[in-house]
């Protein structure tokens, strides 16, 4: 049996290096132990594109079958199939195996129950762990299955017609969607046979580039999260002279955009943007709109300004998910990249984002840039800023204190943030890493954003010496 040296049961999911921290027979307990859990009479499991995934799914699948559970196989695909999947079918559970962005030497898995609701650290995966961990330390050589224990469920058309009623009904084909040249980039890994399945339903020429799955990942591990991950995707929209471009990370539970000079568009504004197409649709009550803490004024001007409510959620998939749920809202977006949709049983998708935004550009028959440029005017911002510091404690006391006389507001939904007349900023503690996070906006004041920008950094600094 092999052993693992170090937990990969993470705050929200499982991750960890392969086979030293995840390996076949954790693999195997894992599903035994959801099956458990769960009490599941079916569960659906998907994997991605990484070599070692197909392995990893299939005693994922003997685990859960061992106890009785029928097991649905959707092979190849995004995370977000796997929770489509999961609610459209009333499964018991999904479990998708993936590392998403990490390297290639790791691998994963992200796991929900019934409704797709998440199982992340306070809502079972404590629990999980303690009895896969009991399992390990058993010692009983584990059996060895030479046939397929899953069924292969055939989804993908379904899927795609979910993706298609956020605006087009049945055939996608609205006449209000104008026959934009869209720059796709999936990085090599999952998103490519879901473009291809939704390209006969709609008006776009599709310029494809790292389109085919491949584990080896020849042009590198797909995060556009990264700066130095954008050049690709940024370069073909300026070659081709494309309206705009997509790129995805591997499970492409997040989507990217770049407008059409091949600028990155910072995830901050597309939150904005995608509360707006949500608010300008007809509605009957006003629309509850969830964000994170990290950066907000932007945000809470539109949603306001479209009559519907702002309501702010600790940052995180699992509080983003309960707070929407909580309060019957519609859309919940995170500045890093991932939006959550109450149709799409409030779990998060890396598809439905730029389709609405396709839409929103025909109905106001303009460019990306266009449509972002005022926000980005009205509300410059700093990115997000990582500091390694010695006590996150310690400097979060200190940075308050020097400006606790002067602020506004002080919240602490999420770490700390300040906001005063003019400016605000949110500096939050990573769970992983003795990194603090700085975010900083203004009003329409791009030297104060830097003067400002500068001050803290100096300070986090200065108090975050050893």
């Amino acid at each position: 049996m092999a052993e693992t040296k170090k937990s990969p049961f993470k705050a929200y999911d499982i991750r960890g290096r392969v086979p030293e921290e995840l390996n076949e027979d954790l693999a195997f307990f894992i599903g035994k132990a959801c099956a458990q859990m769960l009490s599941a009479k079916r569960v659906v499991i998907g994997h991605d594109v990484r070599k070692t995934s197909p392995i990893l799914a299939a005693r994922l699948a003997q685990g859960l079958a061992s106890c009785g559970t029928e097991v649905l196989d959707i092979g190849l695909c995004g995370t977000e199939e796997v929770y489509f999947s999961t609610f459209h079918y009333k499964l018991d559970g999904g479990i998708m195996v993936t590392a998403s962005h990490n390297p290639q030497e790791y691998n994963g898995m992200k796991l929900v129950r019934t409704e797709s609701r998440p199982i992340s650290g306070d809502s079972g995966l404590r629990e999980l762990e303690a009895m896969v961990m009991k399992e390990l330390q058993t010692g009983v050589p584990l059996p060895r299955v030479n046939n397929p224990v899953s069924l292969p469920l055939h989804h993908r058309q379904d899927y795609i017609q979910h993706l298609l009623s956020y605006f087009g009904g049945a055939t996608g084909r609205s006449p209000l969607l104008k026959p934009f040249r869209i720059v796709v980039d999936a990085g090599n890994g999952c998103a490519g046979p879901v473009i291809d399945a939704l390209e006969p339903f709609l008006p776009f020429e599709f310029i494809k580039i790292c389109h085919e799955p491949n584990g080896d990942f020849p042009n590198g591990i797909p995060n556009p999260l990264l700066p130095e991950n954008r050049h690709r995707t940024a370069q073909a929209v300026r070659d081709t002279k494309a309206d705009l471009g997509i790129a995805w990370d591997g499970d492409f539970d997040r989507c990217f955009l770049f407008d059409e000079n091949g600028a990155f568009v910072e995830g901050y504004y597309l939150v904005g943007l995608l509360a707006e197409a949500f608010l300008r649709k007809p509605h009957q009550t006003p629309l509850r709109i969830v964000h994170d803490p990290r950066l907000t004024w932007n945000t809470i001007e539109l949603v306001t300004q479209l009559k519907g409510i702002p309501i702010q959620s600790k940052t995180g998939h699992a509080f983003i998910k309960e707070r929407m749920r909580q309060e019957d809202a519609i859309y919940g977006g995170e500045m890093s990249g991932h939006h959550y949709f109450k149709a799409f049983q409030y779990c998060d998708s890396g598809m439905i984002p730029w389709l609405l935004i396709t839409e929103l550009l025909s109905q106001k028959d303009t460019s990306l840039s266009r449509l972002i440029e005022e926000r980005k005017r009205r509300f410059p911002i700093s990115g997000e800023i990582n500091r390694r510091v010695s006590n996150i404690g310690a400097v979060l006391k200190a940075i308050e204190a020097a400006y606790a006389c002067n602020a506004l507001h002080i919240d602490y939904t999420d770490g700390l943030s300040m906001e005063f007349s003019d400016w605000r900023f949110n500096l939050r503690g990573s769970n992983t890493e003795p990194l603090l996070r700085l975010n900083v906006e203004t009003r329409a004041n791009e030297r104060l954003l830097k003067e400002k920008t500068e001050e803290l950094l100096r300070r986090i600094d200065e108090y975050g010496k050893p």
